[in-house]
C-alpha cells in the first residue's frame, strides 16, 4: 500500500468514527456502567492469574518459638 493510499483511509476512519460517536453517543454512555461491571469478573481472572492454585503457601504456618528467622519467599 502507497503513503497516499494509508491516509485517506485514516482519513475516512476518523469521518467514521465521528458520525458513529455522533449518532451512538447515549447508546455507548447508557451502556458504560454494565460494561464495568461485566469487566470485574475478568479483571478479577486475568490480574489474579499468576497465583496459580494457591496451593504451598505454608510461609504463614511457622512453629512456635521461632518468630525471629527469615522468611523463604
Amino acid at each position: 500500500m502507497d503513503k497516499r493510499f494509508k491516509i485517506t483511509l485514516g482519513i475516512f476512519a476518523v469521518i467514521a468514527l465521528v458520525l458513529l460517536w455522533g449518532e451512538h453517543k447515549v447508546h455507548l454512555l447508557g451502556a458504560l456502567p454494565w460494561l464495568i461491571l461485566l469487566a470485574c469478573p475478568f479483571i478479577h481472572m486475568f490480574m489474579h492469574g499468576g497465583h496459580g492454585n494457591h496451593g504451598g503457601h505454608n510461609h504463614h504456618e511457622r512453629p512456635a518459638g521461632k518468630s525471629g528467622d527469615q522468611r523463604d519467599d
